[in-house]
């Protein structure tokens, strides 16, 4: 069996200089790699209870870093 050589990408997303909580750094990058993501699916991926993640979310969409589209939150185009 080979090796297959690791992909790695060149793209960075930066994470905005005024978060400064550790969730809300990981929520905004989860959202901003996946290009957008469900409530379920933050939970499960990330576990972080519900009820921490909605407090998380109202923060980034009163930034204007997300926003809600249906049941997804999507980041903004910036």
């Amino acid at each position: 069996m080979t090796a297959q050589p690791i992909e790695r990408s060149t793209d960075r997303i930066a994470v905005p200089d005024d978060l400064s909580a550790a969730e809300s750094k990981l929520v905004y990058l989860f959202v901003a790699t996946s290009g957008g993501a469900t409530v379920d699916d933050l939970q499960s991926s990330l576990d972080i209870k519900r009820m921490c993640l909605f407090p998380v979310l109202e923060t980034l969409s009163e930034r204007g870093l997300i926003e809600r589209t249906g049941d997804a939150y999507v980041p903004t185009a910036t």
